[in-house]
């Protein structure tokens, strides 16, 4: 694994339980200033393999990402972490954010 997704794995994994981080804090917080999408391709790619808290990172204005294919799944494993995920998909990120 390369240096740079493996901190964006270790950065996915500091996400506590019933919080949740933002593609981009997620790459800054693995030195990246400019690696949201390569937060997005490591998710995809690497989730499954590596047992990723997926799902604790969500858009930075609080919504969970359209065209996942999973966005029910994505609400219910936040809210079964007693994050509020309002119809729409959207999360107080005042509140849940890390």
């Amino acid at each position: 694994m390369l240096p740079s997704t493996l901190a964006i794995v270790e950065a996915i994994r500091s996400v506590p339980f019933g919080k949740v981080s933002c593609y981009r804090d997620i790459a800054l917080a693995a030195g990246l200033s400019n690696g949201a999408r390569q937060v997005v391709r490591t998710l995809h790619s690497l989730s499954e393999k590596e047992k990723l808290p997926w799902h604790r990172i969500i858009r930075a204005e609080g919504r969970i990402a359209p065209g996942s294919g999973s966005r029910e799944l994505q609400a219910a494993l936040l809210r079964a972490e007693g994050v509020a995920v309002s119809k729409d998909g959207r999360v107080d990120m005042g509140k849940y954010r890390i």
